[in-house]
């Protein structure tokens, strides 16, 4: 019983290492040779894979290029979700956490991901898998902020929905900035959503 209780877990695991086994040589790839210079098939040979297995986690190479985007934005350098807890005891504190990881990521990345960011979008109305990856981040801080009203560390006049719609979906539209604008502050303009959220997030 318990052993076929523990199949799951097992499964997912070795689908995430597939995910990042492609994921990280289609990265490698991109730099290189740049993202319209590489191919489906350049991909399954640096992954070691079959493009039938390519294609059992990614409808086209779109939904990769999205899986690649969101993985570096929100989740480079260790999970992100673990560091946030460790940093701060309250939501607002988490949320500030949550912006200074985004900060130290952006400051080590390259044109390849400005491309990522760019290129990535589009496939979201194709793919079930990449809506909830898009979702992830934003049923996080919800997750976060629904506990923090329960502490009472957390404004209630909002619903918790809204206020992390409103956290994630400003980051977000300041990384597109960033993205097209190599000179856009994104370090100032991160810290000013900072408080901006602080703000927004600590009770009345």
């Amino acid at each position: 019983m318990e052993a076929n209780e523990s199949l799951p877990g097992r499964r997912e695991k070795r689908k995430q290492a597939i995910r990042r086994r492609i994921e990280d040589a289609a990265y490698e790839l991109f730099k290189a040779s740049g993202i319209d210079g590489v191919s489906i098939e350049q991909i399954c040979q640096r992954a070691d894979v079959a493009r039938r297995t390519f294609y059992g986690h990614y409808p086209n190479k779109q939904a990769l290029l999205q899986a690649i985007s969101w993985r570096r934005v929100w989740f480079t350098a260790g999970d992100l979700m673990e560091r946030v807890e460790a940093a701060a005891d309250d939501t607002p504190g988490r949320v500030a956490a949550m912006l200074a990881v985004m900060e130290s990521n952006l400051a080590a990345y390259s044109e390849i991901d400005r491309a990522l960011i760019l290129v990535a979008p589009g496939s979201l109305e194709d793919d079930n898998h990449l809506r909830e990856v898009s979702d992830s981040l934003r049923d996080y801080v919800m997750t976060l902020v629904a506990q923090g009203q329960q502490t009472g560390d957390t404004n209630t006049a909002f619903s918790a929905e809204l206020l992390a719609t409103t956290v994630v979906g400003t980051t977000n539209t300041l990384i597109v900035h960033w993205a097209v604008n190599p000179d856009y502050p994104i370090g100032k303009r991160l810290e000013e959503a900072g408080r901006l959220f602080e703000s927004m997030l600590r009770p009345r």
